[in-house]
């Protein structure tokens, strides 16, 4: 069929269009070309492992035309009619949502980064980056009149990807490990090949700048926050190790943390009030700057102090996603990463205008635990699940990911209590470095919430 615009195809369909005339008349003949592919590019009802997907796409590479070998799609489009609600937080929404991601995540689309859902009234884009779906947009509205600078907003994220996964480390809740994670799972991620730049960005504690021996920045950052000219690069630090176990040196770089944000700039070694602060900074500041260097790294891993303040709301507004370290003897671990979903997280989201940052779900961190005390803690968990739902929240997927209509699932991931994790701050070595039961731990981690 030729390519006809955008705005034509749109006033071609009549109301309530069903599935097979939106295909026919607007996808076929103008989407999929605005998007920049051409008819050998485009496969229909592509088997991704897990189901078909209505169609996927490639570029074609030199001797690999992709309707022919039909491998490592690039992108996937699911496809729905005008009679299906595509508006965000409607049933169809959610149920389209979690059909295309789990396309995303099959077997065969591996090489798959990017998702689009559209009924041709809305459209959402997705970005994969290893196990990870987050929304790059949020879910808007196609008009005629609007359709052409949408979509090529659409075209431009895909062709140009961003390569860096950007995590928040947080928890409202102090005590449950956050920093231990985040240099952790930094050492583990380099020691599979990914460059890793990690962001201190708990002025008050340095908890993770004094946890690698590193000295404190003296006004790099705050100077790139506070004077808008936004430059992150002078603040960054190697760290560099040789491991023993592994007989090799390895390297992260690191943004620590900037002591002149707990010191008044009139050199009168004043702490800085939350007020002070917020005439300085906006939640919004870190991601502008860190948004330069996402080109050079693979994850930007942001350790985030514990309370909803200016540093916390820095980091979560910074992130594509937030990994939510909990005890699962702790009740206020548990409440308080529940608060971020329910109030903190949404707030971000509705700042930035583009359905992120979203959490992952949450995991124990750190405690050992038997039955028993497993049984308690899905006990409080439940409640908090009931609570949220009055609310209008469904926090299952969150505390419960694998629990499905079909099967009742309560398993949270663990990180199990060891010594020689807690020890390693001593030797400024992250403990994955040291120690294989500490780099099963991590690996684990890692392979469960970000590798595919």
């Amino acid at each position: 069929m030729p390519s006809i615009s955008l705005q034509a195809a749109l006033q071609s369909l009549p109301a309530d269009a069903q599935e097979a005339v939106v295909d026919h008349q607007f996808i076929q003949p103008a989407f999929l070309a605005a998007l920049g592919f051409k008819t050998g590019e485009v496969y229909p009802q592509y088997d991704t492992g897990k189901g078909l997907v209505d169609y996927a796409a490639r570029k074609d590479y030199e001797g690999d035309v992709f309707v022919n070998t039909r491998s490592n799609p690039y992108l996937l489009i699911e496809l729905k009619g005008q009679d299906i609600n595509l508006c965000e937080g409607s049933a169809g929404y959610r149920r389209t949502v979690e059909q295309l991601k789990g396309y995303l995540l099959a077997s065969n689309c591996h090489a798959a980064q990017w998702g689009i859902l559209t009924n041709s009234v809305h459209v959402q884009l997705f970005r994969k980056h290893g196990k990870v779906v987050h929304p790059a947009t949020a879910c808007l509205e196609i008009t005629p009149e609007n359709a052409d600078k949408l979509i090529a907003s659409l075209r431009r994220q895909i062709e140009q990807p961003v390569k860096a996964l950007t995590v928040a480390v947080y928890n409202n809740k102090g005590g449950v490990g956050k920093t231990t994670t985040t240099v952790n799972l930094a050492a583990i991620l380099t020691l599979l090949g990914k460059k890793v730049l990690v962001v201190d960005c708990d002025p008050n504690q340095q908890d993770l700048t004094s946890s690698l021996g590193l000295a404190a920045n003296e006004g790099d950052v705050s100077e790139a926050l506070m004077t808008r000219n936004g430059d992150l690069k002078p603040a960054i630090k190697p760290f560099t190790v040789t491991s023993r176990a592994l007989g090799k040196a390895f390297s992260f770089d690191v943004i620590p943390a900037d002591k002149r944000f707990v010191e008044d700039v009139d050199q009168e070694r004043k702490q800085l009030d939350e007020v002070s602060l917020r005439q300085k900074l906006k939640p919004e500041y870190l991601r502008r700057s860190l948004e330069p260097l996402k080109s050079e790294y693979d994850y930007i891993l942001v350790d985030a102090p514990p309370n909803w303040r200016i540093f916390s709301q820095l980091a979560v507004y910074a992130a594509d996603v937030v990994l939510m370290p909990t005890k699962h003897n702790n009740l206020f671990s548990l409440e308080n990463a529940a608060l971020a979903m329910k109030k903190f997280i949404p707030e971000a989201q509705k700042q930035r205008g583009d359905a992120t940052p979203i959490a992952l779900p949450i995991f124990f961190n750190g405690e050992k635990i038997t039955p028993y005390q497993l049984l308690a803690a899905q006990k409080e968990i439940n409640n908090i699940i009931r609570q949220a739902q009055r609310d209008g929240f469904n926090l299952l997927p969150y505390f419960y990911p694998r629990h499905t209509r079909a099967k009742e699932n309560l398993h949270v991931f663990e990180v199990p209590s060891y010594a020689n994790i807690a020890n390693a701050a001593f030797s400024r070595i992250p403990a994955a470095y040291r120690d294989k039961t500490a780099y099963d731990y991590y690996s684990a981690l890692a392979k469960e919430y970000f590798l595919q």
